[in-house]
């Protein structure tokens, strides 16, 4: 029998909270449980006075869980805690390795079943330090162009002089080695973190440059978790203006996770035309709004099609995504256009040629691209006035 969430949550019962007559779940510290296969994670907010007190809780924890596996013959193989604050920022974690009882706070044992960390990297310290700007895009469903509206987002936005990173969180199906020409790139770790690739003024991050080109990740999704986990937090960004994210599509596990580890300021969803299209957008929209993300707007992808003469033809019916993003209440970031040189450019690895060609269809996309952009920095200003992130600057001269 594998470890399941309710047999966790129900074990932790057993460990007192820090009210009296109370205990971990009834005392509300208990915020999240991932369970699979022998290997386990919880998130606890508790108070607590130093690492010493965070291991005691995390060892009682550990040991409630295994006496509840034991009976059943079941194999508790990782077990990890990751205290929270207030905020939702990671203070404190406790490893737990095989039934043994000793905290090993830096060991690098796998967050989930099945995801194997990349030798020689260390947990890098909670959240993202440096990085200013989080941008999300995700979509509802596979196909849409979701990873184009992110790499050109990201470029564009380097184009303006901000320093950018790229986070291609799409375990299953990694975009970006291509996109971004990542071909003759080799992966660098240094100092136990994964160096960001750089190319097209980006830093970027992908597990398409970690495991072989041709390899599936037949992976459950604590282990595509664990993956982003691993991505995000070890991976030495430096001080970054805005980190664009370019998420799986769908619903799923990684933009949970996501949505549990960083202060986001805002998500983009992207859409074509297509009713199809919208239903599933709409989704995504809700899921951000459950997730209490900022919903910065919505992209219509592939509006049009512009031939090489400047012509237009709607093939895929023009403006749905906008009518769309109006009946939701949701902003309308603006219509890129599917021409001949975007699909050149990004099987080719050279997106900023979007934004520099000079023939009548390049310029079309080059000016709603650079639209895009403007579009997206107004949305996040706004955002960022809206939840009091930003102050003013006195300048005197």
């Amino acid at each position: 029998m594998s470890l399941t969430k309710p047999l966790v949550t129900e074990a932790l019962r057993a460990v007192p909270g820090a009210a009296a007559g109370t205990d971990l779940v009834s005392g509300q510290h208990l915020l999240w449980v991932s369970a699979c296969d022998s290997y386990a994670s919880i998130k606890l907010q508790y108070p607590a006075p130093d690492k010493a007190a965070f291991d005691a809780i995390a060892a009682r924890a550990h040991t409630a869980v295994l006496n509840a596996a034991r009976p059943l013959g079941t194999r508790v193989d990782s077990f990890i805690v990751e205290f929270v604050n207030e905020a939702g920022a990671v203070v404190h974690t406790s490893r737990f390795g095989g039934t043994t009882g000793k905290p090993q706070p830096e060991a690098p044992s796998p967050p989930q079943a099945g995801h194997t960390p990349i030798p020689g990297l260390r947990p890098q310290a909670p959240g993202l330090p440096g990085v200013g700007r989080v941008i999300a895009v995700g979509a509802g469903k596979g196909g849409v162009g979701k990873s184009t509206v992110a790499v050109n987002l990201a470029v564009g936005l380097a184009r303006l002089g901000q320093s950018v990173g790229l986070l291609d969180a799409d375990i299953y199906g990694p975009s970006i080695p291509t996109m971004l020409g990542l071909d003759d790139q080799e992966v660098i770790v240094h100092d136990g973190l994964l160096q960001p690739f750089l190319a097209h003024g980006v830093r970027c991050m992908t597990m398409g440059k970690l495991v072989p080109a041709d390899k599936p990740l037949i992976w459950r999704g604590p282990m595509a978790h664990g993956a982003f986990k691993q991505l995000t937090e070890q991976t030495r960004w430096g001080e970054l203006d805005t980190l664009v994210i370019d998420l799986p599509p769908g619903t799923g596990d990684v933009a949970l996770t996501m949505a549990q580890m960083l202060r986001l300021t805002g998500a983009i969803v992207v859409c074509t035309p297509q009713r199809v299209a919208q239903d599933d957008a709409s989704r995504a929209i809700q899921m951000f709004r459950q997730l209490g993300v900022e919903l910065l707007g919505v992209v219509e992808n592939m509006s049009t099609f512009v031939g090489d003469d400047g012509k237009e033809y709607d093939i895929f019916g023009r403006g749905g995504a906008q009518h769309m993003a109006q009946r939701l209440g949701v902003p309308f970031l603006g219509a890129i256009p599917i021409t001949m040189s975007l699909r050149q450019n990004s099987d080719s690895g050279d997106p900023t040629r979007n934004f520099t060609g000079t023939g009548r269809a390049e310029r079309v996309l080059a000016e709603a691209l650079a639209e895009l952009v403007r579009q997206v920095e107004a949305q996040v200003a706004l955002a960022s006035l809206k939840h009091a992130q930003t102050t003013p600057k006195l300048t005197f001269s």
